[in-house]
């Protein structure tokens, strides 16, 4: 028996979305691993969602 998909949980806010980014670069001077560049860009998609205002927040 399959399980169903992740839920992606409640929408966050954009100053949630802008911390979590800004905790990425944790150095003027730093580079992003592959990982973290795959993580930058989904939560920038995430933040865009939210300023268009494309997601609506759970009761």
């Amino acid at each position: 028996m399959s399980s169903p998909p992740p839920s992606s949980g409640p929408a966050r806010s954009a100053a949630e979305l802008n911390a979590q980014i800004r905790a990425l670069f944790t150095h003027r001077d730093a580079r992003l691993t592959d990982e973290q560049r795959e993580e930058y860009h989904r939560l920038l998609a995430e933040l865009r969602q939210v300023e268009r205002g494309d997601v609506t927040t759970a009761a």
